[in-house]
C-alpha cells in the first residue's frame, strides 16, 4: 500500500470512530415533562414536573434530576417503570418514597415544589423481574430507555397509581 492509501484509510478509520463515539455520546441525555393527561388512565390534574437523565460514559451509572409542583395530592413515591406508552408496566427503580417501601438508601420525596438528583446504579435497580429485567441489571434499563420503553412517574395520595408520567426520551437538543 501507498503512503497515501495508508494515510486516507487511517483518516477513514478516526472518522468513522469519531462518528460512533458521537452517536453514542446522543443516547445518553434523555428528558421528559410528566403531566397527569400520560397516566394510564389519563387524568386532569394541575400537577406537572420534568425528568433529565444522563447515563455515564461507561454505562455503569444513570445521572437524573427529578422536578415536580403543583400536585393535588401528597406525594408518596416516584419511579422509572419499565413499560411502552400507554401501558402500565413493572417498577425497576426508585427515585423517592415516602412509604418506606423502597431499596435501603432510597431518598424521601419532598413536598412539592421539589428538585431531587440522584445517581442510578446496579444496586439500585429492583426489576421488574414479570418482565424480563432481573434485580441488578442496569443495562436492561439503558436499554429500555434508550429503547422508549421507559417511564418516570409520580404517585400521590390522590393518584395511588401515579398522578403525573412521561415516557422517557432522547436529548438531541
Amino acid at each position: 500500500m501507498t503512503r497515501l492509501a495508508v494515510s486516507v484509510m487511517a483518516a477513514l478509520t478516526a472518522a468513522t470512530a469519531l462518528h460512533v463515539q458521537d452517536s453514542r455520546a446522543e443516547d445518553r441525555q434523555f428528558r421528559a415533562v410528566l403531566e397527569g393527561a400520560q397516566e394510564v388512565p389519563a387524568l386532569s390534574t394541575d400537577g406537572s414536573g420534568s425528568f433529565r437523565a444522563r447515563i455515564s460514559p461507561n454505562g455503569d451509572a444513570i445521572y437524573y434530576e427529578l422536578a415536580y409542583a403543583a400536585l393535588e395530592g401528597t406525594v408518596t413515591q416516584a419511579h422509572i417503570h419499565i413499560g411502552q406508552k400507554s401501558v402500565n408496566g413493572g417498577i425497576a427503580v426508585f427515585l423517592c418514597t415516602n412509604l418506606g417501601n423502597g431499596p435501603a438508601g432510597t431518598q424521601s420525596c419532598p413536598a412539592p415544589p421539589a428538585r431531587i438528583t440522584g445517581v442510578i446504579t446496579a444496586a439500585n435497580v429492583i426489576g421488574p423481574a414479570a418482565q424480563g429485567v432481573a434485580a441488578g441489571e442496569l443495562d436492561e434499563v439503558i436499554r429500555a430507555l434508550r429503547e422508549g420503553i421507559a417511564y418516570a412517574n409520580v404517585h400521590s395520595t390522590l393518584w395511588p397509581g401515579g398522578e403525573i408520567r412521561s415516557q422517557l426520551g432522547h436529548d438531541h437538543d
